[in-house]
């Protein structure tokens, strides 16, 4: 990674502490549609897909990237931010928000620049689902957490099953590649 490591976990932080003293962007209502789109803005997805659009940027301008750097950019990143909302987040006595949250950011971390991969594969049924995940998974991972918020255990579970598949798919294809599973 090295000066990219570097300057995602300096952005991270830099944006992390900015957002702790602004507060949320979107300010949570109840449990209906403001309560979904403050956790797609502020809690889930726009953290997640914010460095990976700056790690979009950066390939852009010569950095020849793969689906690793990306969700390695991304992961670094979230990092501080991470840490810095774990304060607030545990004095709100709301236990999901400390294991739910950074759970579902990991796994749109990894499993968007995984489906992202997919996209080069000149496959198209391979194309149609990674543009399908791409899309999907943010709105999943969002829902996720607003049916645990609204305590709506099922769906809750469900869009955190198809949050995480990406993830596991990652994994298991690094596991793969790397020869993990033949020394196990």
């Amino acid at each position: 990674m090295g000066i990219e490591g570097i300057g995602a976990l300096l952005l991270g932080s830099i944006l992390g502490f900015v957002l702790f003293f602004l507060g949320p962007l979107m300010e949570p209502g109840g449990f209906d549609r403001t309560r979904w789109i403050s956790g797609f803005v502020d809690m889930v997805s726009v953290p997640v897909l914010l460095p990976l659009l700056l790690y979009g940027v950066l390939c852009c301008f010569g950095t020849s990237g793969t689906w690793v750097n990306a969700a390695s950019f991304a992961l670094l990143w979230l990092i501080p931010d991470l840490a810095i909302h774990t304060v607030s987040w545990s004095v709100q006595n709301q236990p999901f928000l400390l294991i739910l949250v950074p759970l579902l950011r990991t796994a749109l971390a990894v499993g968007i620049p995984f489906l992202g991969g997919l996209l080069m594969t000149r496959k198209p049924g391979l194309i149609l689902a990674a543009i399908l995940g791409i899309t999907g998974l943010p709105l999943a991972g969002t829902t996720s957490y607003w049916a645990f918020f609204c305590q709506s255990p099922l769906l809750g579970y469900v869009c955190f099953g198809i949050t995480v598949i990406p993830l596991g798919a990652a994994i298991g294809m690094w596991w793969y590649k790397t020869g993990a599973m033949k020394s196990v």
